[in-house]
């Protein structure tokens, strides 16, 4: 097949059947929040957060607030929440009625100076429960009180946590150990408050595994792309980007000829390599070269030879039959899925997605 140029198909049908999978697995009741951040998984936050909201979700999840200012200058009127807000974020969150996670006094004590002229700005409540990223401790309740309900210009929203090895039923012990602290914190703040508050929990993998603690909301990222962390759920995933690039040319080259940077490749016979138009500047990392991952041209896997350089790599083609022009498939879900690129690497799909270029020209299956 004769293509154009290196680009990613973003699969908006893929998209749905994903979210429509997960919703099963949860309670009508039980709100949904979609994670968008890192440029929508490799795929593009605009577009991805388009049609979530045709599908009726609930939130939307960024790293950042510009990636939130982003989605709100493109028309997204859902509720956002920012995972990781920074103290100087704060007025173009408020400005873009973004809702910031607050993890701790200090970030609290800036949130409450920035909002001084909001009335009840809500915002959700970060406790750490084993994971040791963001986060307060149980300890912190009786001075969050304090500090919260003293300013009427924020209120909690939620509370919530992450959990930490929600996909490894052999650290089962461990994401319970995570559960039973959150529900004390639950109950504490409640105690204290004198009011009971929203809660949410469960990432993609929770939901699968632990579903029965989805509280008022999930959070789903890398589900929503296709992929379950655990091939008994794959199955039931649809991968959401395909990665494909063409042959740019093909050098008859003779043994002992060098391909590549530093050449990383001698030619131990007389072979055919071809060039593919994508290297580590698109995402596709230099530790993948000299043999360790292959993509495929005309249903045949063709190695990486050499060093991957910025802008382009090489591979063997010397027993494919190929021409200029033809498509190389370098992730979909037929051939070689994203977790399964990772995997030759020691990695995982999230990496290898939310590396792809924003330079990669993405076109959308609707």
């Amino acid at each position: 097949m004769s293509i154009q140029n290196t680009h990613i198909e973003v699969n908006l049908k893929n998209l749905e059947h994903n979210l429509n999978f997960l919703r099963k697995k949860i309670s009508e009741k039980t709100k949904i929040l979609c994670v968008v951040k890192a440029f929508g998984y490799g795929s593009e936050p605009v577009e991805i957060a388009k049609k979530l909201e045709e599908n009726k979700v609930d939130y939307l999840a960024v790293a950042y607030s510009n990636e939130g200012v982003e989605l709100r200058k493109s028309g997204i009127t859902s509720p956002i929440l920012v995972l990781h807000p920074q103290i100087d974020d704060f007025d173009d969150i408020i400005k873009h009625k973004l809702e910031p996670n607050i993890y701790s006094f200090r970030v609290l004590d800036a949130f409450i100076e920035r909002s001084k002229n909001e009335k009840e700005y809500p915002f959700h409540l970060k406790f750490n429960t084993g994971l040791n990223r963001l986060g307060f401790s149980f300890k912190d309740i009786e001075k969050i009180h304090t500090k919260v309900t003293s300013y009427s210009n924020i209120k909690i929203k939620y509370i919530f946590s992450h959990l930490g090895a929600s996909e490894d039923l052999n650290e089962k012990k461990f994401t319970d150990n995570q559960i039973e602290l959150f529900e004390e914190i639950s109950s504490k703040m409640s105690t204290i408050f004198k009011s009971e508050f929203k809660k949410h929990l469960l990432n993609t993998s929770g939901i699968l595994n632990y579903s029965k603690f989805q509280y008022d909301m999930v959070r789903s990222g890398i589900g929503l792309y296709g992929y379950g962390n655990d091939q008994n759920y794959d199955k039931f995933f649809k991968p959401v980007v395909n990665l494909k690039s063409v042959v740019s040319q093909i050098h008859k080259i003779k043994k002992g000829d060098s391909v590549g940077y530093n050449r990383g490749f001698i030619a131990t016979k007389d072979s055919k390599v071809g060039i593919i138009p994508i290297g580590h500047a698109d995402g596709i990392s230099r530790s993948f070269g000299n043999g360790k991952a292959s993509f495929i041209i005309n249903n045949q896997e063709a190695k990486i030879v050499g060093n991957v350089c910025m802008d382009m790599l090489m591979v063997d083609v010397s027993k494919i039959n190929c021409s200029e022009g033809d498509e190389v498939i370098i992730i979909d879900s037929n051939n070689q899925n994203a977790d399964q690129l990772a995997r030759k690497n020691g990695t995982i799909s999230y990496e290898i997605l939310t590396s792809l270029s924003n330079r990669i020209k993405r076109i959308y299956i609707k």
